[in-house]
Protein backbone atom coordinates (compact mmCIF):
# COMPACT_ATOMS: atom_id res chain seq x y z
CA UNK A 1 0.00 0.00 0.00
CA UNK A 2 2.80 2.41 0.87
CA UNK A 3 4.52 1.63 -2.44
CA UNK A 4 1.31 2.49 -4.31
CA UNK A 5 1.03 5.84 -2.50
CA UNK A 6 4.66 6.67 -3.30
CA UNK A 7 4.12 5.90 -7.01
CA UNK A 8 0.94 8.00 -7.16
CA UNK A 9 2.66 10.91 -5.41
CA UNK A 10 5.58 10.69 -7.82
CA UNK A 11 3.27 10.76 -10.84
CA UNK A 12 1.27 13.68 -9.50
CA UNK A 13 4.21 15.80 -8.36
CA UNK A 14 4.84 17.48 -11.77
CA UNK A 15 1.14 18.36 -12.03
CA UNK A 16 1.06 19.72 -8.50
CA UNK A 17 4.22 21.72 -9.09
CA UNK A 18 2.80 23.12 -12.30
CA UNK A 19 -0.32 24.25 -10.42
CA UNK A 20 1.82 26.08 -7.89
CA UNK A 21 3.90 27.78 -10.58
CA UNK A 22 0.86 29.00 -12.52
CA UNK A 23 -0.75 30.85 -9.61
CA UNK A 24 -2.97 33.64 -10.92
CA UNK A 25 -2.29 37.32 -10.42
CA UNK A 26 -3.51 39.22 -8.48
CA UNK A 27 -3.96 36.89 -5.54
CA UNK A 28 -4.77 39.18 -2.62
CA UNK A 29 -6.91 38.36 0.38
CA UNK A 30 -9.51 40.58 2.02
CA UNK A 31 -11.78 40.40 5.03
CA UNK A 32 -15.24 41.93 4.82
CA UNK A 33 -16.28 44.11 7.75
CA UNK A 34 -19.97 43.46 8.23
CA UNK A 35 -20.26 46.38 10.63
CA UNK A 36 -19.17 48.83 7.90
CA UNK A 37 -22.61 49.58 6.48
CA UNK A 38 -21.32 52.68 4.66
CA UNK A 39 -19.02 50.44 2.63
CA UNK A 40 -21.89 48.10 1.73
CA UNK A 41 -24.07 51.08 0.81
CA UNK A 42 -21.40 52.23 -1.65
CA UNK A 43 -21.19 48.67 -2.94
CA UNK A 44 -24.95 48.60 -3.49
CA UNK A 45 -24.69 51.84 -5.48
CA UNK A 46 -21.94 50.38 -7.66
CA UNK A 47 -23.92 47.16 -8.14
CA UNK A 48 -27.11 48.81 -9.39
CA UNK A 49 -25.21 51.28 -11.58
CA UNK A 50 -22.79 48.90 -13.26
CA UNK A 51 -23.91 45.29 -12.75
CA UNK A 52 -27.69 45.23 -12.83
CA UNK A 53 -27.98 46.12 -16.49
CA UNK A 54 -27.19 42.42 -17.09
CA UNK A 55 -27.04 40.61 -13.74
CA UNK A 56 -29.90 40.13 -11.30
CA UNK A 57 -29.88 39.58 -7.56
CA UNK A 58 -33.33 38.06 -7.65
CA UNK A 59 -33.13 36.44 -4.19
CA UNK A 60 -33.17 39.90 -2.59
CA UNK A 61 -35.70 42.72 -2.41
CA UNK A 62 -34.84 46.39 -2.56
CA UNK A 63 -36.57 47.29 0.70
CA UNK A 64 -34.93 44.41 2.58
CA UNK A 65 -31.51 45.58 1.38
CA UNK A 66 -32.38 49.10 2.46
CA UNK A 67 -33.54 47.91 5.88
CA UNK A 68 -30.37 45.87 6.48
CA UNK A 69 -28.01 48.60 5.27
CA UNK A 70 -29.75 51.53 6.97
CA UNK A 71 -31.28 53.09 3.85
CA UNK A 72 -34.84 54.43 3.89
CA UNK A 73 -37.38 53.36 1.26
CA UNK A 74 -37.31 56.86 -0.20
CA UNK A 75 -33.52 56.76 -0.55
CA UNK A 76 -33.70 53.28 -2.05
CA UNK A 77 -36.19 54.42 -4.68
CA UNK A 78 -34.13 57.49 -5.49
CA UNK A 79 -30.66 55.95 -5.53
CA UNK A 80 -30.96 52.21 -6.13
CA UNK A 81 -34.06 51.57 -8.25
CA UNK A 82 -33.54 52.29 -11.96
CA UNK A 83 -35.59 49.50 -13.54
CA UNK A 84 -39.15 49.49 -14.87
CA UNK A 85 -41.81 46.84 -15.35
CA UNK A 86 -43.23 45.69 -18.69
CA UNK A 87 -45.60 48.66 -18.66
CA UNK A 88 -42.78 51.15 -18.22
CA UNK A 89 -43.63 51.95 -14.60
CA UNK A 90 -40.79 52.28 -12.09
CA UNK A 91 -40.07 49.15 -10.08
CA UNK A 92 -41.60 49.26 -6.60
CA UNK A 93 -39.40 49.23 -3.53
CA UNK A 94 -40.73 45.84 -2.44
CA UNK A 95 -39.85 44.11 -5.71
CA UNK A 96 -37.05 41.63 -6.31
CA UNK A 97 -33.76 42.99 -7.62
CA UNK A 98 -34.04 41.82 -11.21
CA UNK A 99 -31.86 43.02 -14.07
CA UNK A 100 -32.98 45.58 -16.60
CA UNK A 101 -32.30 43.09 -19.39
CA UNK A 102 -34.95 40.43 -19.90
CA UNK A 103 -33.83 36.78 -20.14
CA UNK A 104 -35.28 36.60 -23.66
CA UNK A 105 -33.22 39.57 -24.86
CA UNK A 106 -30.09 38.28 -23.14
CA UNK A 107 -30.51 34.91 -24.85
CA UNK A 108 -30.73 36.59 -28.24
CA UNK A 109 -27.90 39.07 -27.62
CA UNK A 110 -25.35 36.87 -25.84
CA UNK A 111 -26.59 33.34 -26.39
CA UNK A 112 -26.81 32.87 -22.63
CA UNK A 113 -28.58 34.54 -19.72
CA UNK A 114 -26.07 36.31 -17.41
CA UNK A 115 -25.64 34.78 -13.97
CA UNK A 116 -27.78 35.82 -11.06
CA UNK A 117 -25.27 37.21 -8.54
CA UNK A 118 -27.26 36.60 -5.36
CA UNK A 119 -25.00 33.74 -4.26
CA UNK A 120 -21.83 34.47 -6.22
CA UNK A 121 -19.86 35.39 -3.07
CA UNK A 122 -20.65 32.02 -1.53
CA UNK A 123 -19.86 30.02 -4.66
CA UNK A 124 -16.67 31.87 -5.62
CA UNK A 125 -15.56 33.51 -2.37
CA UNK A 126 -14.80 37.16 -1.65
CA UNK A 127 -11.09 36.85 -2.41
CA UNK A 128 -11.77 35.45 -5.87
CA UNK A 129 -14.26 38.23 -6.65
CA UNK A 130 -11.91 40.94 -5.37
CA UNK A 131 -9.07 39.68 -7.54
CA UNK A 132 -11.23 39.01 -10.60
CA UNK A 133 -12.69 42.51 -10.72
CA UNK A 134 -9.18 44.02 -10.65
CA UNK A 135 -7.62 41.61 -13.17
CA UNK A 136 -8.98 42.88 -16.49
CA UNK A 137 -6.28 43.89 -18.94
CA UNK A 138 -6.00 44.86 -22.59
CA UNK A 139 -5.76 41.97 -25.03
CA UNK A 140 -6.18 42.89 -28.68
CA UNK A 141 -6.48 39.24 -29.70
CA UNK A 142 -9.69 38.91 -27.70
CA UNK A 143 -12.96 39.88 -29.48
CA UNK A 144 -13.88 42.04 -26.47
CA UNK A 145 -10.45 43.70 -26.47
CA UNK A 146 -9.90 42.62 -22.87
CA UNK A 147 -8.89 39.51 -20.99
CA UNK A 148 -8.74 38.59 -17.33
CA UNK A 149 -5.81 36.95 -15.55
CA UNK A 150 -8.03 35.25 -12.96
CA UNK A 151 -10.63 33.83 -15.34
CA UNK A 152 -10.57 34.02 -19.16
CA UNK A 153 -12.88 36.87 -20.00
CA UNK A 154 -16.50 36.07 -20.72
CA UNK A 155 -17.94 39.54 -20.16
CA UNK A 156 -17.02 43.15 -20.88
CA UNK A 157 -15.10 45.09 -18.25
CA UNK A 158 -18.04 47.16 -17.03
CA UNK A 159 -15.90 49.09 -14.52
CA UNK A 160 -13.30 50.13 -17.09
CA UNK A 161 -14.28 53.80 -16.91
CA UNK A 162 -13.35 53.71 -13.22
CA UNK A 163 -10.21 51.58 -13.41
CA UNK A 164 -8.91 52.60 -16.81
CA UNK A 165 -6.98 50.38 -19.21
CA UNK A 166 -4.07 48.32 -17.99
CA UNK A 167 -1.59 46.06 -19.76
CA UNK A 168 -0.34 42.82 -18.27
CA UNK A 169 3.34 42.46 -17.37
CA UNK A 170 4.39 38.92 -18.26
CA UNK A 171 7.52 36.91 -17.61
CA UNK A 172 8.55 33.62 -19.14
CA UNK A 173 9.32 30.75 -16.84
CA UNK A 174 10.62 27.28 -17.48
CA UNK A 175 9.48 24.15 -15.75
CA UNK A 176 11.02 20.75 -16.31
CA UNK A 177 8.31 18.17 -16.81
CA UNK A 178 8.99 14.60 -17.87
CA UNK A 179 12.59 15.48 -18.69
CA UNK A 180 11.54 18.34 -20.96
CA UNK A 181 11.84 22.08 -20.41
CA UNK A 182 8.42 23.66 -20.83
CA UNK A 183 8.16 27.44 -21.22
CA UNK A 184 5.09 29.29 -20.07
CA UNK A 185 4.12 32.88 -19.35
CA UNK A 186 2.79 34.19 -16.08
CA UNK A 187 1.38 37.61 -15.27
CA UNK A 188 3.27 39.35 -12.49
CA UNK A 189 1.67 42.80 -12.57
CA UNK A 190 -0.08 45.47 -14.61
CA UNK A 191 0.96 48.76 -16.21
CA UNK A 192 -1.68 51.46 -16.47
CA UNK A 193 -1.80 52.72 -20.06
CA UNK A 194 -4.95 54.85 -19.88
CA UNK A 195 -6.17 56.15 -16.49
CA UNK A 196 -9.76 55.88 -15.44
CA UNK A 197 -11.74 58.26 -13.28
CA UNK A 198 -10.35 56.68 -10.09
CA UNK A 199 -6.84 56.14 -8.80
CA UNK A 200 -5.69 52.59 -8.09
CA UNK A 201 -6.40 52.97 -4.36
CA UNK A 202 -9.86 54.41 -5.07
CA UNK A 203 -10.69 51.64 -7.52
CA UNK A 204 -9.50 48.95 -5.10
CA UNK A 205 -11.82 50.48 -2.49
CA UNK A 206 -14.71 50.53 -4.97
CA UNK A 207 -14.17 46.84 -5.72
CA UNK A 208 -13.87 46.06 -2.01
CA UNK A 209 -17.20 47.84 -1.36
CA UNK A 210 -18.86 45.97 -4.23
CA UNK A 211 -17.57 42.61 -3.03
CA UNK A 212 -18.73 43.44 0.49
CA UNK A 213 -22.23 44.08 -0.84
CA UNK A 214 -22.19 40.83 -2.81
CA UNK A 215 -21.04 39.04 0.34
CA UNK A 216 -24.01 40.53 2.18
CA UNK A 217 -26.39 39.45 -0.62
CA UNK A 218 -25.16 35.89 -0.36
CA UNK A 219 -26.16 35.59 3.31
CA UNK A 220 -28.21 38.53 4.64
CA UNK A 221 -28.82 36.83 7.99
CA UNK A 222 -25.14 36.26 8.74
CA UNK A 223 -24.73 39.20 11.12
CA UNK A 224 -27.97 38.31 12.92
CA UNK A 225 -26.81 34.70 13.18
CA UNK A 226 -23.46 35.79 14.61
CA UNK A 227 -25.10 38.14 17.12
CA UNK A 228 -27.57 35.45 18.22
CA UNK A 229 -24.73 32.94 18.57
CA UNK A 230 -22.78 35.32 20.79
CA UNK A 231 -25.86 35.89 22.91
CA UNK A 232 -26.45 32.15 23.30
CA UNK A 233 -22.84 31.55 24.35
CA UNK A 234 -22.99 34.36 26.92
CA UNK A 235 -26.26 32.94 28.27
CA UNK A 236 -24.76 29.44 28.57
CA UNK A 237 -21.72 30.77 30.42
CA UNK A 238 -23.93 32.63 32.91
CA UNK A 239 -26.17 29.58 33.24
CA UNK A 240 -23.09 27.41 33.89
CA UNK A 241 -22.09 29.64 36.81
CA UNK A 242 -25.61 29.50 38.26
CA UNK A 243 -25.73 25.70 37.91
CA UNK A 244 -22.34 25.39 39.59
CA UNK A 245 -23.43 27.35 42.66
CA UNK A 246 -26.78 25.51 42.71
CA UNK A 247 -24.91 22.21 42.70
CA UNK A 248 -22.76 23.38 45.64
CA UNK A 249 -25.90 24.40 47.54
CA UNK A 250 -27.55 20.99 47.01
CA UNK A 251 -24.48 19.00 48.00
CA UNK A 252 -23.13 21.10 50.85
CA UNK A 253 -24.63 18.85 53.59
CA UNK A 254 -23.60 15.59 51.91
CA UNK A 255 -20.22 14.21 52.94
Amino acid sequence: MNKVLIIVATLLSPVMAWGVESTTYPNDEIEIDWDDKASMQRGARTFVNYCMSCHSAAYSRYNRVGQDLGISDEQVLENLVFTTDVNGEKTKVGELMKATMTPEYAEKAFGVVPLDLSLIARSRGVNWLYNYLRAFHVDESNPLGMDNSVLPVAMPHVLVELQGYQKAKKVTRVKRINNKDVEYEVIVGFDLIKPGSQSKAEYDQTVYDLVGFLDYLSEPYRQTRIDVGKGVIIFLLIFLVLVYFLKKEFWKDIH
